[in-house]
């Protein structure tokens, strides 16, 4: 990802640059609405499918607000740095709070505006939220989801964000991270993991029992949505219509299409039956793991990436959570955190010059085991910091708010309850 430092030089603008990233913003949001709001809720029961979609209904319209208010910013902003503050470890500054400073005459050094960008940004900052709710769905309150998600995404998105495309300390390490595999699917699905295990399991959970999707169909359309918007995700995050961008498009499909494909042999052959909801899963593993590599990898790492993960997210989904017995109801964690973690640690083993050009990353198969360290060590940073700032952020708002419904509102469902609506007569 490419930060928003201007060049020494004042910019002009692109037109052709400026109007893809257009197109990439509304594809990214297109994930959110109604991508996720379609795959999760097709996988929920009939009696939860509303609450899985006022749920990402309220991330796309507070964490906007946020995000203009204060989490460009945050991300962003230089402020910190150039007054020398410590502070700058942590956030870039308040300098751009709501937009200060930011006309239409800010361009990037593609010869973008510096609007567009922070509506791109913006995009990234809604659906990595919105990614956690499949873990503790069909069981949380609206009200304490609304404050969780609202601390969590001041304390633990804008922090990773600044870290890791901002200028912060990962950043300067050198860790990869194209689009996302560390400050989007590790920080997501890694706090979902947390939370499932601490909201705890669905009361009629059993092992061996699986709770059934209430809408496949949805399911399928969800994905659908998911792959088209990624390639805005992953594409658009090189901020120039050019080269990078139609490498990230080329691996990001190919790892998509290698990991459905996967999937769905691993799921006929150990089930018998190829079934949709496993080729949809396996698609979007694929697309998780490939994020933090779409820039720095070539084919060959692109159809690695899609069969290693699947493998190891089917093997999650299918083995170790029936065998721990943890409630992570729509997998977040098994296909987000797992894939997010095994692409960004695989972006350093598979980063090819012949992507990021004359003196850039090269990965460990290609003879450059540092960058494999950096990488493990940027996976590692962001695997903890989700687990500690998720536990506090868990315990304060259920200690003030409280997080899980009672017995009666998970029995006959939360739509009633909860919205006083119905998906279906």
């Amino acid at each position: 990802m490419i930060t928003t430092i201007l060049s020494a030089t004042t910019p002009t603008l692109d037109t052709g640059n400026t109007a893809w990233m257009i197109v990439a913003t509304i594809l990214v949001l297109m994930m959110s609405i109604p991508g996720i709001a379609l795959f999760y809720g097709g996988l929920v029961r009939q009696k939860n499918v509303l609450s899985v979609i006022m749920q990402t209904m309220l991330i796309v319209g507070v964490v906007s607000l946020i995000w203009v208010a204060i989490g460009y910013s945050w991300a962003f902003g230089t402020g910190f740095k150039e007054s020398g503050s410590w502070l700058w470890f942590f956030m870039g500054g308040l300098d751009k709070a709501f937009m200060h400073g930011i006309t239409t005459r800010n361009i990037m050094p593609s010869g973008i505006p510096e609007m567009t960008f922070a509506m791109f940004q913006c995009m990234f900052a809604l659906i990595t939220p919105a990614l956690i709710l499949g873990a503790f769905a069909e069981r949380i309150k609206f009200k304490g989801y609304m404050m969780f998600t609202i601390l969590w995404v001041i304390i633990a998105y804008l922090p990773m964000a600044h870290w890791v495309w901002g200028g912060g300390f990962l950043q300067q390490m050198g860790a990869i991270d194209f689009a996302g595999g560390t400050v989007v699917h590790i920080n997501a699905g890694v706090s979902a993991f947390i939370m499932c295990l601490m909201i705890g399991k669905r009361d009629d959970w059993r092992k061996g029992h699986p709770i059934m999707p209430h809408n496949i169909t949805f399911v399928f359309m969800g994905m659908s949505f998911l792959w088209l918007g990624w390639f805005g995700f992953n594409a658009g995050s090189g901020l120039a219509a050019d080269g990078l961008a139609a490498n990230a498009f080329l691996v990001t499909h190919v790892a998509a299409a290698t990991a459905a494909v996967t999937w769905m042999i691993i799921d006929w052959t150990c089930n018998k039956k190829p079934t949709t909801v496993g080729a949809c899963t396996g698609a979007v593993a694929g697309l998780v793991a490939i994020t933090p590599a779409a820039g720095s990898t070539d084919i060959l790492g692109a159809f690695a990436i899609g069969i290693i993960t699947t493998i190891i997210c089917f093997i999650m989904v299918a083995v170790i959570k029936p065998k721990f017995k943890y409630d992570d109801a729509l997998d977040a964690f098994g296909v987000h955190g797992m894939g997010g973690i095994i692409g960004s640690i695989l972006t350093g083993v598979f980063a090819t010059r012949c992507v990021t050009g004359e003196g850039g990353a090269e990965g460990a198969l290609y003879g450059d085991w540092h960058q494999l360290w950096v990488q493990t060590v940027a996976t590692l940073v962001s695997i903890a910091f989700s687990v500690v700032v998720t536990y506090i952020l868990y315990v304060l708002v259920d200690k003030t708010i409280g997080m899980r419904v009672c017995r009666r509102v998970e029995e006959e469902g939360l739509d009633i309850y909860e919205h006083g609506e119905s998906a279906y007569n």
